[in-house]
């Protein structure tokens, strides 16, 4: 498994920049558990923080290991987040 470490600019940066050019949507997929305690919680593991456009502010959902995700740019996904946090692990 390869860790990137670039939490910093995922969860600061791009999302500020993001919000910025009002992408609609944003997801951090975080399967190496780097990013701070503020942003991905207490115990830290994997997670999948989705970030979405809200009157032109970004609402983030964090989701781990078990959970069911959702789309609104692609609300015919069925996807869970173990089907992503096992691919990484390829």
């Amino acid at each position: 498994m390869n860790c990137i470490t670039n939490w910093r600019d995922d969860y600061a940066h791009k999302l500020v920049e993001y919000e910025a050019m009002g992408i609609s949507e944003y997801w951090i997929v975080d399967f190496c558990a780097l990013g701070a305690v503020r942003y991905i919680g207490q115990p830290k593991q994997p997670t999948i923080t989705i970030c979405r456009l809200v009157d032109g502010e970004y609402q983030l959902e964090r989701l781990v290991a078990g959970k069911s995700l959702s789309s609104s740019v692609f609300p015919e996904l069925e996807l869970m987040t173990d089907d992503i946090f096992q691919a990484a692990e390829l």
